[in-house]
């Protein structure tokens, strides 16, 4: 079959799964981990595999870290260059959340050539680039191979200096906690498979997922903030719970303070969910105390797979406000701060 003749597919018909929501389980991660070596032998690798941070960390010299990480998934819009660019953003996030500068990507490239034309595929590439033009950073090489779904994403290099570096963990007891971004992503994706968001709903989407996190290169240069992350996959408590374990805290949130996308709720509410959100939920439930009472929709939410979802912030709780208006001056409008950090482990959730 010539690419003339290949019909053109919706993008999320051709996947079992989309975005974030196609990350491995918590509980199934740990245990693929479990016996693999740790890297205590090389000193300059100042953040590896032994804790769960956002990217691998070498420092070079006094002066510069090396940051390095790869993500990727298969589409959860039916737009190609949307796709190729929401996929961008979200790889380049991890070198933000560390504190980090960008300074180049590599393409990671899977498709099912016999089922998508070319000039869809080349929609995808260019979405990625569109992005990583905007962070200032070249697409300087990649891979790609034939694969049963479609798959996108990038290896991401950045730079910081070891004392602007910024990890999951580091948050202390009375500090304020700051998202920059509305939660409800895995959300609005399943609504989409089904054909149930409006086009209203699907551009929100678009523009929060498409927005880089570039204030946490700032924000790693403030000494007020002292832990950062960004939320994906995991939902807000899963990576909540990995700053509070890091950390050797308790996280306090609060969920009517929480900011979600406008459609978020009523969508939780009938029913509209991911199957990364039960399985998040199987992995570390046990770690959170949530309110007597609570509706079923908020855990929905509340484990919600975020793809290219927000920053989580750990600041002093006397420079929260200041640090909040910084973020929402550099575009995060609905950034807001959740809650509290606490003496003791887990996360109780509050309303």
């Amino acid at each position: 079959m010539s690419d003339t003749t290949i019909p053109t597919p919706r993008l999320t018909e051709l996947a079992h799964g989309g975005g974030c929501g196609c990350k491995l389980a918590p509980s199934v991660l740990q245990q693929l981990l479990a016996d693999q070596p740790l890297a205590a032998a090389f000193p300059q690798l100042l953040v590896g595999n032994e804790t769960a941070d956002d990217a691998a960390v070498w420092q070079i010299d006094a002066q510069t870290c090396v940051i390095a990480t790869t993500d990727f998934f298969m589409p959860m819009v039916d737009d190609p260059r949307d796709f190729g660019r929401i996929a961008a953003t979200n790889a380049i996030s991890d070198i933000y959340a560390m504190g980090g500068r960008p300074i180049m990507a590599l393409a990671i490239l899977g498709m099912p050539v016999d089922r998508m034309p070319v000039a869809m595929i080349r929609e995808i590439l260019a979405g990625g680039a569109s992005i990583c033009a905007e962070a200032g950073i070249p697409i300087a090489g990649g891979h790609s191979i034939d694969a049963p779904e479609p798959i996108y994403g990038l290896a991401v290099i950045g730079l910081c200096a070891p004392k602007d570096l910024r990890r999951n963990h580091g948050a202390q007891p009375g500090d304020a906690l700051i998202l920059t971004k509305p939660l409800g992503v895995g959300v609005y994706s399943a609504a989409i498979k089904k054909q149930l968001l409006d086009a209203d709903g699907l551009a929100a989407m678009i523009a929060t997922t498409t927005t880089l996190n570039r204030i946490g290169t700032d924000l790693a240069r403030e000494p007020a903030v002292h832990a950062m992350t960004d939320v994906t996959g995991f939902g807000i408590l899963g990576h909540g719970l990995e700053m509070a374990r890091g950390s050797d805290v308790q996280l306090v949130i609060d969920a009517s303070r929480l900011p979600l996308l406008g459609e978020a709720a009523t969508l939780a509410q009938r029913g509209l969910a991911t199957g990364a959100s039960g399985r998040n939920w199987t992995a570390y439930g046990a770690e959170v105390t949530l309110p007597d009472g609570m509706a079923d929709w908020w855990k929905v939410l509340l484990t919600d797979p975020q793809t290219s979802g927000g920053l989580l912030l750990s600041v002093a709780a006397e420079d929260a406000d200041a640090v909040l208006a910084r973020v929402r001056e550099a575009g995060h409008s609905a950034a807001a701060i959740i809650g509290r950090v606490a003496p003791g482990s887990g996360i109780t959730v509050a309303v």
